[in-house]
């Protein structure tokens, strides 16, 4: 019975031990569990709320707040960001926009699409869209072109009447891509994506420090970032190659002739 009561203790502080330990090791609230979309959105670019590219994020909030959420995009993809917002009963005309920003946080322009739009008043709902330039592998430093890693989306109203301050709202935002291929190719490729806590990352390990920690995002896309250093470019560079092999050969076989000239002289 004492040899019982010792393990039985000894297990006990075991289980209260591990609490702690368990409680610290499970996800991020911004994150979406088991793959489910996530139901809320942050209010700013730190506690912005991640979701894979494909899966509808849904969000309740108030007109006069900014709601934010991130998602992975890699080289070679042309992002589209839909935003759907449904309206209160009553309301007065008003704007919402929806805006863009890559990894280093510089808002990205639009090709085309609805990125703002005016609902009138009584509206049940507003749609937006922005089709953004495609994802480079590389690009220079001067140069503002998208670049692989993490995009925030802020969604938000613009020139609200102070009655509108406040009213509920909800949001609903998804992101599709299109692989452009080997048409988007460079000659170069970022050592790392542009995601959250990446440089702090890179200097732990460097400095061979385990108590330096980062928090980093969390989703990638599913064949892992810079998956695609193959791209379709080599394809039409070896098809290419042949056909100009090819019409070398046959240039040759048309121009050679039959031969060499017979010696015999003509009419002998």
């Amino acid at each position: 019975m004492r040899i019982t009561r010792v393990l039985g203790a000894a297990l006990l502080t075991l289980g209260i031990a591990a609490g702690p330990a368990a409680a610290d090791s499970s996800p991020s609230p911004s994150a979406s569990a088991d793959g489910d979309a996530p139901t809320s959105a942050g209010t700013s670019f730190r506690t912005a709320t991640e979701f894979e590219q494909g899966q509808q994020a849904t969000a309740s909030g108030s007109t006069g707040d900014y709601l934010y959420w991130s998602f992975p995009a890699d080289a070679g993809q042309r992002p589209t960001v839909e935003a759907t917002v449904k309206l209160p009963e009553t309301h007065a005309a008003q704007t919402w926009q929806v805006d863009v920003y890559d990894g280093l946080r510089r808002r990205q322009a639009c090709q085309y699409g609805a990125q703002s739009r005016t609902a009138a008043a009584g509206a049940t709902s507003v749609e937006l869209a922005c089709v953004l330039r495609t994802v480079r592998a590389w690009s220079e430093p001067w140069a503002n072109d998208p670049l692989p890693g993490t995009y925030y989306v802020r969604l938000t109203a613009v020139g609200l009447t102070t009655a509108d301050l406040g009213q509920p709202v909800d949001a609903t935002v998804e992101v599709n891509s299109k692989d452009i291929g080997g048409a988007a190719a460079v000659d170069g490729s970022l050592a790392k994506p542009l995601v959250p806590g990446i440089a702090m990352k890179s200097e732990a390990s460097s400095e061979d420090d385990s108590s330096t920690s980062a928090v980093l995002s969390s989703i990638e896309p599913e064949d892992g970032w810079a998956g695609g250093w193959w791209s379709d470019r080599w394809v039409w560079t070896a098809v290419g190659g042949v056909l100009a092999a090819l019409a070398g050969v046959g240039g040759y076989s048309l121009t050679r002739g039959t031969g060499r000239p017979s010696r015999v002289p003509p009419g002998a």
